[in-house]
């Protein structure tokens, strides 16, 4: 009887060793080995040169492609220049792609991802050949530590983020200027790699930007994503472009410019209610208007690119020049036909009627009606006339101007 409960016992100790020896084959490596290794050891051996080549791409060995997920960070829209057809603009240039070759387990070191010094980001890990193809000029900032972020996931993720400052070639139509909208672009791809060994793909965000964000002289009204390809006599590669909507605002060039010579063609007015003997006022007041408007022209193409089209403010400042133009002439008219009546009347006076203009001290004509009465009475039926007609046809073209180049398309 005892040597049964013994073989029994000894029966249900083997079971329970085989019960332990399943478990012990069934756990993964590193639940055995509960030993945490230094975190520095895991870089060590995950950027060592006998495993791991950075000249390399992830998939070179595979027919496969990297792709490669782009976002962006707008973190300042700064200048437009019309003259260089360009703007800057600062931005966070973020990729994400996955590398077998940089997989690890994270409960050996205690970690699920690890960050790498940026100072050091470029030369150790291989990334992504991005470059901006309607580049101007390009920066990394470097202040006060080079402006990078790499992060390494334990499934073999790498993100890498730059802080990067662009001026970006952007052709603008400016027919409407200053009542236009423009389009600039964006358009990233590879250098070396083409397609079949890299693809570009926008991430789920594509683009995003600072909340306060705002430029000065536009609206940012929408932005367009679109992948695309490339055809080079080097080969086909993978490109990404993103287009800005951009609406001027005229609240700008409302007040430096529309107002103003609103105001100049006004002034020129003021001579119409000037009697037209007063020759040096009328003809300074119209000089002076004239001066200040082709001035005034004369700055603002100062600031535009010399386009072989004709832009709205080269319509509008000449239209108003016109204005101020025809106010001046208006005067020279007046002076003009007020001179020829003199000499006319005088020329009528034969002299049988020396008498009577003598008995009358020269001061009536045959009709007895003063000269320079009747002189005075045409000089201001003109102005009269003028005060009416020019105001009204400066309304008028105004409706026309706004109402075509607000309604037409850019």
């Amino acid at each position: 009887m005892r040597l049964q409960r013994m073989d029994l016992a000894s029966l249900g100790v083997s079971f329970y060793f085989l019960y332990l020896v399943a478990i012990f084959l069934c756990l993964p490596p590193d639940d055995i080995a509960m030993e945490i290794h230094p975190r520095s050891e895991l870089l060590k051996w995950l950027l060592n040169s006998t495993r791991y080549d950075s000249n390399l791409p992830p998939n070179f060995d595979d027919d496969e492609p990297v792709k490669v997920a782009v976002e962006i960070f707008v973190s300042s829209f700064d200048s437009i220049n019309e003259i260089t057809m360009d703007y800057t603009m600062s931005i966070f240039l973020r990729r994400q792609w996955t590398d077998h070759r940089l997989k690890f387990n994270g409960r050996l070191y205690n970690t699920s991802s690890v960050t790498i010094d940026p100072r050091k980001a470029m030369e150790t890990v291989w990334i992504p050949d991005v470059f901006f193809s309607n580049e101007k000029t390009a920066k990394y900032h470097d202040v006060t530590q080079p402006n990078h972020l790499l992060r390494i996931d334990e499934n073999g993720t790498v993100f890498f983020s730059s802080r990067v400052t662009l001026t970006l070639d952007c052709p603008m139509y400016l027919r409407k200027f200053p009542l236009d909208s423009q389009n600039c672009s964006l358009i990233l791809e590879s250098f070396a790699y083409t397609k079949d060994r890299i693809q570009f793909d926008w991430a789920a965000s594509q683009i995003d930007k600072d909340e306060e964000l705002k430029l000065p002289q536009f609206f940012l009204l929408d932005t367009n994503f679109d992948t695309c390809t490339k055809t080079y006599k080097a080969g086909i590669f993978s490109c990404l472009r993103v287009d800005f909507s951009l609406k001027r605002d005229i609240n700008f060039y409302i007040i430096q410019t529309y107002l103003p010579s609103v105001l100049i063609v006004t002034l020129s007015w003021v001579s119409f209610w000037i009697s037209y003997e007063s020759v040096p006022a009328r003809i300074s007041l119209g000089l002076l208007t004239v001066l200040t408007l082709t001035t005034q022209t004369y700055s603002i193409r100062a600031t535009l690119p010399r386009v072989s089209y004709v832009k709205s403010i080269d319509v509008w400042m000449a239209v108003c020049l016109v204005f101020v133009f025809l106010a001046l002439l208006e005067f020279a008219i007046v002076n003009i036909n007020t001179r020829r009546q003199h000499r006319y009347t005088i020329r009528r006076q034969s002299p049988t009627n020396k008498e009577k203009e003598t008995h009358n001290n020269g001061t009536m004509s045959e009709d007895g009606v003063e000269p320079k009465l009747i002189l005075k009475l045409k000089a201001a039926k003109i102005d009269r006339i003028s005060r009416i007609l020019f105001p009204v046809g400066f309304v008028v073209f105004n409706i026309i101007y706004w109402m075509v180049y607000i309604l037409i398309d850019d």
